[in-house]
């Protein structure tokens, strides 16, 4: 069985059986690792246009690789050091102005790949010299920090199983379809074991599921109301039903989520307009209703995509590239921006060369968050410095 179908196996049996809200049943309680620190991770998927994104709008080469999409100097928002932010992303401007958004520039990895699915793979295992790894490094993380399995220490609110939370054992689930979850469905996995032992691992995945189904039942219960209206948009309501579990003090330690659309090869400057609005009115909204609950402090929300897009445009959009800022939200962090501008005159085959490897903001991601060592799950790139 090859990964990917084997993640579509096991996200039709978890991202079908745990479910928000209806799954709600009594099950067995499940204690929790311990600790008040939780992460969310939100992955942009396609490859976001960074130089879009987070623009270097006093660079002339800006606009002059990009005739046909490059934003105009006077839409770009909260300009500082000679990059600002895409108009659509009005309260990310906000965000660091409060001091509680950083941005990190020019992430990425050495050796770059271009493919989707490999370079996805490669941020969600996060391996030393871009070996095959089986297991996820947030699933690594979750392996070692949990006593027996725990299923709920880590949530994946999508449509699949995420690489990035798989581990040796299920100690994260994923929440998905509100109408398939009913009691029955749940009994009919506990089969006997078979020779099959990839089988026989979704069904010990799907047997879990209804482990942490009380926690996550006296969470909901527990969290205060909102004072923040939510978009009627998939992210929003993912990262809304995420807020709710922090504030009902589930204590997950890693929450996972997604927006997909960002391969923008035609018509991207529509497009991206569209899905930077949706991830900014999403994102500013959680991070409202986190701060309101004075939970913000111990939230970090981590926003990221497999890769940038290259300098130049196509006429209509750009193709696949290379290194792009990525986002650090809440946590304590300094709010502010860390690494150079990027730079359009030394570029790897058309392309921006990367500056911090990703697997350094893991590092202090995990040991300043999680209180975790990294080196313990094949991380060795030191913490990135000025985060936190």
């Amino acid at each position: 069985m090859n990964r990917r179908n084997f993640l579509a196996l096991t996200g039709t049996f978890t991202g079908g059986t745990l479910i928000l809200p209806q799954f709600l049943h009594a099950f067995g309680t499940q204690q929790l690792v311990t600790g008040n620190e939780c992460v969310i991770f939100i992955q942009l998927n396609g490859g976001n246009d960074g130089l879009n994104t987070y623009i270097p709008y006093q660079d002339e080469l800006y606009y002059h690789h990009r005739p046909a999409i490059g934003i105009p100097k006077q839409n770009v928002i909260a300009g500082n050091n000679g990059m600002g932010f895409h108009p659509a992303l009005k309260d990310f401007a906000k965000m660091q102005q409060n001091g509680d958004l950083t941005v990190i520039q020019n992430v990425g990895y050495a050796n770059p790949v271009r493919s989707h699915f490999r370079s996805q793979e490669i941020w969600q295992t996060a391996p030393t010299n871009q070996e095959y790894l089986s297991q996820g490094w947030l699933g690594r993380y979750l392996d070692l920090q949990c006593n027996d399995h725990q299923p709920t220490a880590g949530i994946n609110i999508d449509t699949i199983d995420t690489l990035a939370l798989k581990g040796e054992d299920p100690n994260s689930i994923t929440v998905k379809d509100p109408n398939r979850f009913n009691s029955r469905n749940a009994a009919e996995t506990k089969d006997q074991l078979s020779n099959n032992p990839q089988l026989d691992f979704v069904r010990k995945i799907a047997n879990s599921v209804t482990e942490g189904a009380d926690a996550i039942q006296d969470a909901l219960k527990k969290s205060t109301p909102s004072e923040v209206s939510y978009p009627k948009t998939g992210l929003a309501k993912n990262l809304e039903w995420i807020a709710k579990l922090i504030k009902g003090n589930l204590n997950s330690k890693v929450y996972y989520t997604s927006l997909g659309g960002f391969d923008t090869h035609d018509n991207q400057l529509a497009i991206h307009q569209n899905k930077l609005s949706e991830l900014n009115d999403a994102i500013f909204s959680c991070y409202s209703d986190l701060k309101k609950a004075q939970v913000l402090q111990n939230t970090t929300i981590v926003v990221f995509s497999e890769f940038g897009r290259r300098v130049k445009d196509n006429g209509k959009g750009t193709d696949h590239g290379t290194a792009a800022p990525l986002f650090v939200i809440g946590g304590d962090t300094k709010g502010n921006v860390i690494g150079k501008n990027p730079n359009l005159t030394d570029l790897d085959e058309g392309d921006l060369k990367y500056q911090i490897d990703f697997r350094s903001v893991y590092s202090s991601l995990l040991q300043q968050k999680l209180a975790f060592d990294p080196t313990k799950i094949g991380i060795k790139n030191s913490p990135l410095q000025g985060l936190f």
